[in-house]
């Protein structure tokens, strides 16, 4: 709630309690209290006129106590609003004692890092109340990849984690950077037998095949400045493995949509990207059908296409973040089960894929 009042008085400074409570659905009281009770964030003036006391600031605090997935970043992103979208020249995301971060989270919030640092705004992590998920982001190679002009409190480790650990442990697979300029052709191989180590020998051909298209989309198409990565990690007690590959491109849409017209005018007429629901529209097709691509040689689309077809082979859930949407799509009974969309989401550049693989303990 904090978090909704900020976002209200960075666009509305000088608003009473009532209009604010008003505008966004509370109770007055609650409100009012939240706002005295609260005299770092909030001030006013003799006139019970508030404001925020850092305009130019916003804060992302994390949850306290808990395992933060993406879903749940992305559930408080949509409460505080993306800081792409925000005008605040400052941002300084909060990670609070006792937050456990999962690996699909963690590269959201790498790669937005860095984007933020692209548009030349400051930004801090600040893992003071939580050193544990500093030393284990220094052993998934976090900050090797963090853009350096990244403020992280209370220091940003001497030493990577990841480059004296890299390779002990089937259990993750650290960040790895997928750059076009020089791409590490090694990444599909590591990533696959990290996923065979943990999960078993049935994963070996499959594996490759999903993670060699998914990387090399990355490589071909995300036309990013900033190197996407890619990366595993094994919760046991979940008895899941998660698999991410990330870029800051143009995304599977942006690289689409603008050949649609004059390559498949069918799948043009189908969709209507007046319409939100249009992008996770197209997503979720080039997943079932394939076969649509943005390069002129024959047979070409249908990298997205055997991805599917891996997660539905071993029923595995797939989330595909884009800009301002996600699409989530389960398999299970060796097909398709159900699919569902998320838009109008605050801004993430890029695409943010994600494997989440059930297996047996």
């Amino acid at each position: 709630m904090i978090a909704q009042i900020a976002r209200f008085l960075r666009s509305n400074p000088r608003a009473k309690g009532r209009e604010i409570a008003r505008q966004l659905g509370l109770e007055k009281g609650v409100v009012n209290s939240l706002l005295y009770k609260n005299p770092k964030t909030f001030a006013h003036d003799d006139e019970q006129h508030w404001s925020l006391t850092e305009p130019n600031k916003l804060t992302v605090a994390l949850e306290e106590e808990a395992w933060v997935g993406a879903s749940s970043f992305e559930n408080l992103l949509a409460v505080t609003g993306s800081p792409l979208d925000e005008t605040c020249s400052e941002v300084e995301f909060v990670v609070p004692k006792g937050c456990k971060i999962m690996i699909d989270a963690a590269a959201r919030i790498l790669a937005l890092c860095n984007q933020l640092v692209m548009l030349r705004k400051s930004v801090t992590i600040d893992f003071s109340a939580c050193k544990s998920t500093l030393t284990y982001f220094n052993r998934l190679g976090f900050f090797d990849h963090l853009a350096g002009a990244v403020c992280v409190v209370p220091e940003r480790p001497s030493q990577s984690g990841a480059v004296t650990h890299r390779g002990k442990n089937d259990g993750v697979v650290e960040l790895a950077s997928i750059d076009h300029r020089n791409p590490d052709e090694s990444i599909p191989k590591r990533l696959k037998n990290s996923l065979v180590n943990c999960a078993g020998e049935q994963y070996s051909q499959s594996a490759f095949t999903f993670i060699s298209e998914l990387f090399g989309n990355v490589r071909d198409h995300a036309k990013s400045e900033i190197p996407g990565f890619a990366a595993l990690q094994y919760y046991p007690r979940g008895g899941k493995i998660q698999v991410v590959i990330s870029d800051s491109g143009i995304g599977i849409v942006g690289s689409l949509q603008p050949v649609l017209e004059h390559k498949y005018q069918d799948l043009f007429h189908r969709l209507d990207f007046s319409k939100p629901e249009a992008g996770a529209e197209l997503v979720l097709y080039v997943f079932k059908q394939g076969r649509v691509s943005s390069a002129n040689e024959d047979g070409r689309g249908l990298g997205l296409k055997r991805s599917g077809d891996v997660a539905a082979n071993f029923n595995a859930t797939v989330t595909v973040r884009q800009k301002n949407f996600e699409l989530t799509m389960v398999y299970s009974g060796g097909q398709l089960n159900r699919s569902y969309p998320r838009v109008d989401m605050p801004s993430i550049l890029g695409t943010h894929i994600c494997f989440d693989f059930l297996i047996d303990s």
